[in-house]
């Protein structure tokens, strides 16, 4: 069993606390908004690396594998990796109560409270202070900006949003992001928003601080970040928009430009000579198709009219080169302060594989997923506004061709092909994350399987 020296005692943490926590983690985890694995029971738990952060914290990796699932072209995933900072106390305050994560009945933590301690404002401030302090605690590297200085005693809250990570918001100065689903590697959210700084691109917050572990293997864990605090979401802004009938499309224009301006600092950054490969695409769309209609029968009937948009890339113009891309943008991935737009959120979509997110892709997948999220807006009134996010649409590809000297629109092939796949990835989403909104995917589905358009 692995031991980690406490940075701070010269006690240490065995691997054994496992047998006081796998029966809490079991049920506590599948009821996380950030746990990937809702639709597969967990079968085991397994530790990866255990240190204790600071006195009744800890930090672990934990490894989730879950049942058999049977799924078309292979063996189901093997689990997935969770970073998780775990509070231990003999009594837990009654205004944490929100965090209780259970009482342990055996081993030794037996007859103590576990929580989760990002909901302990102490435990909080604990971890600023870690990342105001670069170091090592056990294999957790502490690592920051030396321009930028973070004051002390900060006071921490927990964002409530809906979201596969966990951010804390310090003194509404900054922010930092948690990632709960560990894959070895750099995550693209520290790679690409500093290399945007480097860059000299505004448009995106720079990464103050950060922490990452080398054991069981390098990963990045959390990420520091200027917080906006006037910002509002693009998510927000649309919604009040439609709500009083007002009109988005000079927003919309703008956000295209911001898109472009983030491209082409990414291009400058990593530079690519990769072309488009349109048959590789194709096949790969094809099988994420066959994959969710496996999973979602009402996506069944739809296949042989999807299919045709990822048959007809094929004989389409390439496109623009491929290069590194946000992966996962939508309206909530933006923020305006001001007149500004700032994009955020450079982790991609967490269900793919790391490596398929540090990987270059062509631009029009950014630009598809931002014209789906102009349709999801439209129809959370009703009656739904189709023309509102037609209007919308056109204009934000109007900004992106005014900046980044090709129009989005001339792609027909490209981007039918990439909303297509856009689209079936939310139905899919949906489907397993939240039922209730599964009927706005499948109609952008009909529209694409039927229509072409």
């Amino acid at each position: 069993m692995q031991k980690t020296a406490s940075p701070r005692s010269s006690r240490t943490v065995d691997a054994s606390p496992m047998a006081s926590l796998t029966g809490l983690l079991r049920e506590w985890l599948p009821r996380q908004r950030w746990f990937a694995g809702k639709d597969r029971p967990v079968a085991d738990l397994a530790l990866l690396s255990m240190t204790e952060l600071f006195p009744g914290c800890l930090h672990l990796l934990v490894h989730a594998g879950h049942s058999a699932v049977p799924a078309p072209g292979g063996a189901p995933p093997a689990g997935d990796c969770y970073q998780l900072l775990l509070g231990v106390r003999q009594h837990l305050s009654p205004r944490l109560g929100r965090a209780l994560i259970g009482r342990a009945e055996e081993g030794p933590l037996a007859g103590l409270t576990v929580f989760d301690a990002l909901q302990d404002p102490r435990s909080a401030q604990l971890l600023l202070e870690r990342l105001r302090h670069p170091g090592a605690a056990g294999p957790l590297c502490f690592e920051a900006d030396p321009s930028v200085s973070v004051p002390a005693g900060l006071v921490p809250r927990l964002l409530d949003a809906e979201q596969s990570n966990s951010s804390l918001v310090y003194g509404d100065t900054f922010i930092l992001k948690l990632f709960r689903r560990i894959q070895p590697g750099v995550n693209p959210d520290l790679e690409l928003s500093g290399a945007l700084a480097g860059q000299g691109c505004g448009r995106v917050p720079a990464p103050v601080a950060w922490f990452r572990t080398t054991h069981p293997w390098e990963a990045t864990l959390g990420v520091l970040q200027p917080f906006l605090r006037d910002a509002s979401d693009g998510w927000t802004l649309a919604l009040d928009a439609l709500a009083s009938a007002g009109d988005f499309t000079a927003e919309a224009r703008q956000l295209g430009r911001a898109t472009a301006e983030v491209h082409l600092a990414l291009a400058a950054a990593f530079p690519s000579l990769s072309r488009g490969e349109n048959d590789r695409m194709a096949a790969a769309m094809t099988e994420r198709l066959e994959l969710a209609a496996h999973f979602v029968p009402a996506l069944q009937p739809y296949v042989p009219g999807l299919r045709t948009a990822f048959g007809a890339l094929a004989g389409c113009d390439p496109g623009p080169p491929a290069q590194r891309i946000h992966g996962d943008l939508h309206l909530g991935q933006v923020l305006r302060a001001g007149r500004e737009w700032f994009v955020i959120d450079f982790e991609g979509e967490p269900s793919r594989p790391l490596a398929e997110r540090r990987g270059v892709h062509s631009p029009v997948r950014d630009i598809a997923g931002m014209l789906r999220s102009f349709d999801y807006a439209a129809r959370q009134r009703r009656p739904w506004r189709p023309e509102w996010a037609r209007r919308c649409r056109e204009a934000y590809c109007a900004g992106y061709a005014a900046l980044a000297g090709w129009d989005p629109r001339k792609k027909h092939g490209l981007l039918r092909a990439y909303e297509t796949d856009r689209a079936v990835y939310e139905v899919l989403y949906e489907a397993r994350h939240r039922p209730d909104w599964l009927p706005v995917p499948m109609a952008a589905i009909e529209r694409l399987a039927v229509r072409g358009a």
